[in-house]
């Protein structure tokens, strides 16, 4: 078992318990928010560092590419690290790259900070939920997951518009907003989350786990239904179109707004499950329920109230499928932790990529109000593959013996 320098958790009270977990929730909504916010500030990036908006877009897609390259790598490298220095060394990086990004005078300049603040942000969400895993009981860990990958998800809800709206003003006071708030978790971090240091092994001991199919089916899984999330989210103001025209200034705002609560609540939502009941089960329920309200999405996108109510509960089923698929790869290989959720952490963002671009090829022979049935297709195949690899494992799961999926 991991060492830390708290007392063993079973004797911990909740609250000491909560206590290092708000700040490492911070982080990861510092690390959301920077992600997404640039999408919304590309007008406002390219007319001051005089370049295109396609050219002020690929700040977001380095970010994302190096971001997804580096998780596993850095995961890894950072892995011999007791868990609170792992995270004040990334979060320096991350800030010291977003002030970088606000003084930037040169699209290049920009360009490279981006790059710098995705190689902190690369590792700040891995090794916040190892750390979260590593100090919680057992009975408790899929709560306290739900709670640090919280923060990442309620980026999406509050962190985004807020940026946008800072960023209205200028789009370089978002870059220090952020900025501010690694600062603010690594004070946190530094002050609240004990030492935590995982078991002295072997790379080839981190990596074994890789070799088992399950691991791989959870990491496939995942990267397909991320893929098909976000190959409606990436085009949900186009979609929604119908729904937005003629209605409210801030009807668009209003249907992220209710997507990113229910990914909220279907994260706290799968943790309570998977610390009750099996966590196979939890995951099939979270895949199938994707795999569904994308698929009649296009009979929800052109009326406001039904589009919101199709957001929010859509926006469950994401939720859930996140936790729950860390849970299972934690929960298998323990002392792999930051490199299975390095890996995860690439799946999920290769996910949003193919999300994008297979939204965008798709258009060309479908109206973008049917965008949610490829993407249920891809939510689909990962259903199946994880109703596959469950049985499979019974099969080879001796009758006497717990199965990793419970």
């Amino acid at each position: 078992m991991n060492r830390t320098e708290a007392s063993e958790p079973g004797t911990q009270r909740s609250g000491h318990l909560v206590r290092p977990l708000v700040p490492l929730a911070l982080a990861t909504f510092a690390v959301g928010t920077d992600a997404f916010v640039i999408a919304g500030l590309l007008p406002a990036i390219a007319a001051d560092l005089d370049v295109s908006i396609p050219a002020a877009g690929q700040l977001v897609t380095v970010f994302a590419l190096t971001l997804a390259v580096a998780a596993p790598i850095l995961s890894w490298l950072l892995s011999p690290l007791d868990r609170r220095q792992a995270l004040q060394l990334a979060l320096v990086v991350f800030v010291v790259g977003n002030v970088i990004t606000a003084l930037s005078p040169t699209y290049l300049l920009a360009l490279l900070a981006r790059i710098l603040t995705a190689l902190g942000a690369a590792t700040i969400t891995a090794t916040a939920a190892s750390a979260a895993v590593s100090i919680t009981p057992a009975e408790r860990r899929g709560r306290a997951m739900a709670l640090v990958i919280g923060g990442l998800t309620l980026s999406t809800a509050l962190g985004m518009p807020l940026g946008n709206l800072i960023g209205s003003v200028d789009w370089r006071l978002t870059l220090w907003a952020v900025a501010a708030l690694g600062v603010v978790a690594a004070i946190g971090i530094s002050v609240s989350l004990p030492r935590v240091v995982l078991p002295a092994t072997s790379l080839t001991a981190r990596l074994a786990p890789l070799r088992q199919p399950k691991v791989l089916t959870i990491l496939v899984a995942t990267l397909l239904v991320m893929g098909g999330h976000y190959t409606v989210y990436t085009y949900i103001g186009a979609m929604t179109t119908e729904a937005t025209t003629g209605s409210i200034p801030q009807a668009l705002t209003v249907i992220l707004f209710a997507w990113g609560t229910g990914v909220f609540g279907g994260n706290f939502l799968a943790g309570y499950l998977v610390d009750k009941r099996p966590a196979l089960g939890v995951a099939v329920t979270a895949l199938a329920g994707g795999t569904v309200f994308l698929a009649i999405s296009p009979l929800t996108v052109s009326h406001l109230a039904i589009a919101c109510v199709w957001a929010a509960i859509w926006g469950v089923t994401d939720g859930m499928a996140s936790v729950v698929q860390q849970h299972r790869l934690v929960t298998f290989a323990p002392a792999s932790a930051p490199v299975l959720l390095g890996l995860n952490s690439s799946a999920i963002y290769v996910g949003v990529a193919v999300g994008g671009a297979l939204g965008g090829l798709t258009q060309d022979w479908l109206s973008v109000t049917l965008l949610g049935v490829p993407a249920a297709v891809l939510a689909l195949l990962a259903t199946t593959i994880t109703v596959a690899e469950g049985r499979a494992n019974r099969e080879r799961t001796s009758p006497g013996t717990p199965e990793y999926s419970q």
